[in-house]
């Protein structure tokens, strides 16, 4: 009869813990009313979840108590139980305290069963924290790899200028946070990508970043987001080739182009095209900087046959002093030929170099760039060429240029 006693006493105490356990359940949702002010500001929809929660893990208890074997299906059970929307309104925290609540209610009441079914409770509590921490680790996980997919989805598009109707939304639901100006930085990927240093990174310069890796290459689309704290080292917005530049750690060996500014995201695909591009034909310049602006590859891209650099150097640089005067043209023209000499330049012009001097500053600031550096020249006098080329007067002096050659 004594080696019986102690399954008696387990066979009683599980017929007590049955006949109590919707008394269990009903005082823990009292003091969980009591003690949690967030379970208490719930819509009573998701209180009722809660509750279910908290009855089946008293369920759980019970059926564990009579076979401990059982953990990890009862464990499973316990969140089983609770609607998918639960795991994204119910913090892993919050839920821990509703473990800890319901353990302490029914600890109190089963004290007086013996130190047994008290260790009991306590085992148990403890493979409940750790089935929780399983399962919202696996939602983020899964919730991770969800937003991997959605983002290089989203950036693709943006590569590839295929924006639907659908991209508005697939960027809100990447939680961006950008705001304003747009700009693509293209790279090559590192052996050791590290993600999210890029994303601190990113954060302290007031900005939010869209990463795309596509094998070699790694790609980043840069917003405009709210300001940290403003601090010596970050006085104000900064401009994007300096943001390119605080990021160049993050990227691999290689060139490091950055794309013009565009006004919003969805319109980043304009600064991709010009960034790619870039990346492109960077190893045509000897000496580029790291990064370099996608416009300063303007005559790379253009010989390459990029439309976009083409178009670009005619409506940025060509038009523009065309339009404000015939002179800047000619002295632009004459400056170049003469390879960039003032006197020379001037005895072509019949003017004084001093007069060369004032024209070739309103070129400049006409157009922002300066024909007395050696990469700007390069840049106007393929203008310059593009330019010529498509004017209506050159078009016109083609057919008799080729009679006269002809004859």
């Amino acid at each position: 009869m004594a080696e019986g006693r102690p399954q008696m006493d387990k066979t009683e105490t599980l017929a007590w813990l049955r006949r109590i356990s919707g008394d269990l359940a009903s005082a823990t949702i009292k003091r969980l009313e009591e003690t949690l002010t967030w379970y208490s500001d719930m819509p009573p929809a998701r209180r009722s979840a809660v509750g279910l929660v908290a009855q089946a893990g008293i369920s759980s208890f019970i059926q564990w108590y009579e076979d401990p074997r059982s953990t990890p299906a009862i464990a499973a059970d316990i969140f089983a139980a609770a609607p998918r929307e639960l795991l994204r309104s119910v913090s892993l925290q919050q839920t821990l305290q509703l473990v800890r609540v319901t353990v302490e209610v029914t600890e109190e009441r089963v004290a007086s069963k013996g130190e047994h079914v008290r260790e009991a409770i306590l085992l148990y509590s403890r493979e409940v924290a750790f089935a929780a921490a399983d399962v919202y680790a696996r939602a983020a996980e899964t919730r991770g790899l969800w937003d991997a997919r959605l983002e290089a989805l989203v950036v693709d598009s943006i590569l590839t200028g295929e924006a639907d109707e659908e991209l508005p939304s697939r960027i809100a639901a990447l939680g961006w946070h950008g705001h304003g100006e747009v700009s693509v930085l293209v790279g090559t990927t590192p052996p050791l990508l590290d993600v999210d240093q890029l994303r601190r990174t990113a954060r302290k310069l007031g900005v939010d970043v869209l990463i795309g890796v596509q094998g070699s290459r790694l790609v980043l689309v840069i917003g405009r987001a709210e300001l940290p704290a403003r601090t010596e080292e970050l006085p104000a917005e900064l401009p994007f080739p300096e943001i390119a530049r605080r990021l160049e750690p993050g990227f691999g060996a290689g060139h490091l182009v950055v794309g013009p500014a565009v006004p919003a995201l969805v319109e980043a695909s304009q600064s991709a095209r010009a960034a790619l591009a870039g990346f492109a034909v960077a190893r045509a310049w000897r000496h580029a900087p790291r990064p370099v602006e996608a416009d300063d590859l303007l005559p790379e891209r253009a010989l390459a046959g990029d439309p976009l650099a083409k178009q670009t150097l005619v409506e940025k640089i060509y038009r523009p002093l065309h339009t404000h005067s015939t002179d800047l043209v000619a002295t632009l023209w004459s400056y170049l030929d003469n390879g960039r000499s003032l006197e020379a330049t001037a005895r072509e012009l019949f003017v004084h170099p001093n007069t060369v001097r004032y024209r070739l500053k309103r070129v400049s600031e006409v157009i922002g760039w300066d024909a007395t550096g050696p990469r700007e020249a390069l840049i106007l006098q393929t203008a310059l060429v593009l330019g010529s080329i498509g004017t209506d007067a050159t078009r016109r002096r083609a057919p008799s240029s080729s009679r006269r050659l002809n004859g």
